[in-house]
């Protein structure tokens, strides 16, 4: 087993719980940067980052970092990375990219040099011409920010946001990734009430549940890297398995999902039972205006509509302030909201203990976070 040098993708906003899961599953020579956290690991490492993580995008090979403002320092660069070390003879690549502030801004032309630079190595390696690319396949991304260069290998294939229960979703739903996130970011536990009133196709109360039973996010889907030859099939049986031994099916949360739409929540509970957590969320078909809290000590975590679309804004303000005076009746409760609103605050009356800036997809929202006190021991 070697020490690989990785790299966890996250949400700008996310990265430091990123961080506390990475420091959770004991890798090493843990750094955080904007928008990635990076440690090291050997080829077990790769499959149990993929299997457990639940708030990175995707988990990437580091192949290499270096400036680069000319294409020639681009090639040979490239072309002196290991490529062989995880690439067979048979493997077929593609490359993908990205550009920011630099010197080498076309993409495309980024691209195609660094698919000839890896071709060149790959032939010194294999002392061939010729590759039939008929065998696993891997994606090489060429990230330049600022004039440099990072080379990587994505270990991921789809993003890890698709955890495999949730095959249909409604529109502009809660990417599971960032929905796993605001759970880690609030007060609630396992043993404390959780109620989402917006849930929509039932992403969030899903994710805490998937929390409370220590069910991993990646168990049930499939890896790029779970084909290549680098890294032994045993492991990623052994891996599952382990992931399997360690759900804690009799833990019982108390788990409640609302929403107006009923063809929102016959899809909520169809992917709570997929998820295998359908026993343990309560869903209803409910308007946020006839909300009851149930219990004391609880946490509300919610993605309400933001009032994006023409002629919805009125309706959201009123939905906004009605979540606040619902809140007042309670004040042992917590709640967490993520919305794109400038002035929510001011709707939900009371101004935030916490607020966090995240992206939403490509939308620009804060995370309000209004903390009520800790149950009594």
């Amino acid at each position: 087993m070697s020490n690989i040098n990785m790299i966890a993708s996250a949400t700008f906003g996310l990265e430091a719980v990123l961080k506390r899961e990475i420091i959770a599953l004991g890798f090493e020579n843990i750094k955080t940067y904007d928008g990635r956290v990076e440690f090291t690991g050997d080829e077990s490492a790769i499959v149990k980052a993929n299997i457990w993580l639940r708030c990175a995008g995707r988990v990437w090979i580091n192949m290499g970092r270096f400036t680069a403002v000319t294409f020639d320092e681009l090639f040979e660069q490239t072309k002196a990375l290991p490529w062989g070390d995880w690439i067979p003879e048979d493997g077929k690549f593609t490359v993908v990219g990205k550009s920011v502030k630099s010197t080498l801004f076309s993409v495309s032309d980024c691209q195609s040099i660094v698919k000839k630079a890896v071709v060149e190595k790959l032939k010194q390696k294999y002392h061939t011409d010729w590759f039939d690319e008929t065998g696993a396949e891997y994606t090489i991304q060429i990230s330049i920010l600022k004039d440099v260069a990072t080379l990587a290998i994505d270990t991921s294939g789809s993003g890890l946001h698709k955890r495999g229960y949730r095959e249909n979703a409604m529109i502009a739903p809660l990417k599971e990734t960032l929905a796993s996130a605001m759970i880690q970011l609030s007060y609630w536990k396992k043993d404390r009430i959780l109620l989402d009133p917006f849930c929509g196709s039932g992403t969030i109360p899903i994710e805490a549940a998937m929390i409370a039973r220590n069910i991993a996010p990646g168990l049930n889907r499939k890896f790029a890297s779970e084909n290549w030859e680098r890294i032994d099939k045993k492991i990623w049986k052994e891996a599952r398995i382990e992931a399997y031994k360690a759900i804690q099916y009799d833990v019982m949360p108390e788990i409640y999902g609302s929403d107006i739409d009923a063809d929102a929540i016959e899809l909520a509970k169809q992917n709570a039972e997929k998820a295998g957590v359908d026993d343990c969320i309560h869903f209803d078909v409910k308007s946020s205006f006839d909300l009851k809290l149930p219990g004391k000590y609880g946490v509300l975590v919610t993605n309400p509509p933001y009032g994006e679309r023409i002629g919805e804004l009125k309706e959201v303000e009123n939905i906004y302030r009605g979540l606040g005076e619902i809140m007042k009746q309670d004040n042992t409760w917590s709640c967490y909201v993520i919305t794109s609103m400038e002035y929510f605050e001011s709707l939900f009356g009371r101004k935030a203990d916490k607020k966090r800036k995240l992206f939403n997809g490509r939308i620009k929202t804060d995370y309000y976070q209004f903390e009520g006190p800790r149950p009594p021991r």
